[in-house]
């Protein structure tokens, strides 16, 4: 049976909670808020915990909530900030669903840069003027690899319904991409 130390909570598992939190939110300050989120609603619930996992899957399970409010918060709200996703800077399966169709052979560091910059935009872009649940959904499937059955149950959806969104969504950013990108 496992027990809480919540004086252990920023030295133990702080910066592992940051860097989960900020490949998703794509954020430091953000990413930030919602550990300092994720310790205070940790605190207030303890008395909930049963030992049945360790105190770090908790904790990461209380900041998965965190960030799912965050993305529902963010998106109910129109006019609200983008949220920008780095498809190629945060790992090597960032941006991978698109990868083939970037060019190979770049001239200098600067130009790929700006090309994955402009890329990146029009992804953004792209994903922007999906259906609100669409992008939504796209979201937290694709960039931020939340488990099929924990989206389901959050947005209160069938798994059939969700891969039929996520198929929709993949089919309307394709053809933007094709439109918007490729065919220039």
């Amino acid at each position: 049976m496992h027990t809480l130390s919540p004086d252990k909570w920023i030295d133990n598992y702080s910066d592992y909670l940051y860097n989960y939190a900020v490949v998703r939110v794509n954020n430091s300050d953000t990413a930030k808020d919602l550990v300092q989120e994720t310790f205070f609603a940790g605190l207030r619930s303890a008395k909930n915990f049963e030992g049945k996992s360790t105190e770090r899957t908790w904790l990461i399970s209380i900041l998965k909530r965190k960030i799912i409010d965050y993305y529902r918060k963010i998106n109910s709200k129109k006019g609200q900030a983008e949220v920008r996703m780095s498809f190629y800077e945060d790992g090597e399966n960032e941006g991978n669903w698109i990868e083939e169709r970037v060019p190979q052979s770049w001239n200098s560091e600067a130009e790929k840069n700006i090309e994955n910059e402009e890329l990146k935009n029009q992804i953004d872009i792209c994903i922007d003027n999906l259906p609100e649940k669409y992008a939504m959904v796209f979201r937290m499937k694709t960039i931020q690899e939340f488990e099929t059955e924990e989206i389901c149950k959050e947005l209160d959806i069938t798994p059939s319904n969700l891969w039929v969104i996520i198929h929709r969504a993949r089919t309307q950013l394709r053809t933007c991409m094709e439109k918007n990108w490729f065919n220039k």
